[in-house]
């Protein structure tokens, strides 16, 4: 049986942009491909691999990205500071030289400072005021975290000033023009906020976070409540001004086996917070809420879907036990679907990303409210030839033609 008999797109009508992203999410467009650019993400070294490969230069852009690989633009507000992708940091040199660090969403940002260094490594401060390890031949793989800025409350009373929703660094200058100009354009617009546990890491650093918990509960509380107070503020005037079609909150809040905390201690201190912004933006009508956490989420799903509303799980990583045939076919097309393809088998050339392909994209395309995409960002050990016949595939069984080759 050919790909096309397998899984053919029923549902090519032409539709806007935006409008037909918010109906794929809310299961009307069963079989409608869309293959989006906020799901492919790539570290910057997978792009210059793919250029030595064979691809144009213009792919380190994202309209060039998305020229070449023919994909769909989702406009993530990195303009506003709300959240850990940032685009006021951008054209700063990149965390002092090619390193490449979470940064909160704090206003103003630390000055980096280089302590010391070797041929190897060198030591220096963040924008979010950790100070960390990086390497000198590998500087966007994760550093190694020596200190961060919050230790305590007093620490704690000065970092807070830096999360003032109304800092006027944190929105675009020319609010009106840009306003006008993001209104105007035919991209599904995602708000870009902070979450509850994955911030307070980084003020903090994991370990003592998990202390803070049974020692000081209360801490943790006020670190949560500033970041609600930060997320309604800025909630607030975004949707005043602008069309925005979904909201995500970045946790990254487990490892391999499970979450970082307890599904009683998410209930305790997360969920009153994630209910108050959940509900808020669905009394404004943005009903499609993502969650971006590593590792295995299965524990928390539940509660961030069936108490919070928080309806829209990503990357769902296999080598973690996620799986988003089981989440479909537990919750129906209620839970909005992405990615899931494991990015291990790419190495393993065409016939296991086939495999891989077929054994979840037909079906989670044709119960509807799922977008195609790798179980995290694209890393460098996946050849061009193999992404683009990935991407080929996916086109395939949407009734697409396929990418042109590279030169």
């Amino acid at each position: 049986m050919g790909v096309n008999e397998v899984m053919m797109n029923t549902a090519n009508s032409a539709m806007p942009n935006r409008e037909r992203f918010r109906a794929i999410c809310h299961g009307e467009r069963p079989g409608d491909v869309a293959i989006m650019d906020w799901f492919h993400r790539c570290w910057p070294d997978t792009l210059e691999q793919w250029i030595k490969q064979g691809a144009p230069e213009e792919i380190r852009s994202q309209g060039g990205f998305n020229r070449y690989f023919q994909m769909e633009h989702i406009h993530g507000l990195q303009e506003i500071v709300a959240g850990v992708n940032r685009a006021d940091l951008k054209d700063k040199a990149a965390q002092s030289l090619g390193c490449f660090h979470v940064t909160p969403p704090i206003v103003p940002v630390f000055d980096i400072t280089v302590i010391r260094e070797d041929e190897r490594t060198r030591v220096e401060t963040t924008y979010g005021g950790q100070t960390v390890q990086v390497s000198k031949e590998f500087p966007w793989r994760m550093p190694k975290y020596l200190d961060h800025p919050v230790k305590d409350r007093a620490t704690w009373n000065e970092y807070r000033k830096r999360l003032d929703p109304y800092t006027p660094g944190r929105w675009p200058a020319n609010w009106n023009a840009f306003v006008e100009q993001r209104n105007s354009e035919d991209a599904p617009t995602l708000l870009l906020l902070a979450g509850f546990f994955g911030v307070l890491r980084e003020w903090t650093g994991l370990e003592r976070l998990l202390y803070m918990f049974y020692d000081e509960p209360s801490l943790v509380e006020d670190m949560m409540d500033q970041v609600l107070y930060l997320e309604m503020g800025v909630a607030e005037r975004a949707l005043r001004d602008l069309r925005i079609d979904f909201a995500r909150f970045w946790e990254d809040m487990a490892y391999k086996s499970g979450p970082l905390i307890s599904p009683a201690m998410f209930k305790r201190f997360m969920v009153p917070r994630y209910k108050q912004i959940a509900d808020f933006l669905r009394s404004k009508g943005i009903d499609i809420l993502h969650v971006d956490s590593d590792g295995n989420i299965n524990e928390l799903i539940p509660i961030w879907f069936e108490e919070c509303g928080v309806n829209f799980p990503w990357p769902l990583e296999v080598a973690a036990g996620m799986d988003a045939v089981a989440l479909r076919k537990r919750y129906g097309k209620a839970l909005i679907l992405a990615a899931n393809i494991d990015k291990r088998v790419f190495p393993r050339g065409k016939e296991a990303i086939r495999a891989e392909v077929m054994s979840k994209v037909p079906f989670l395309l044709e119960t509807g409210g799922y977008f195609p995409g790798l179980d995290h960002v694209v890393p460098p050990d996946i050849c061009l030839e193999g992404f683009l016949y990935y991407l080929d595939l996916l086109r395939e069984i949407g009734g697409m033609e396929k990418v042109p080759p590279s030169k």
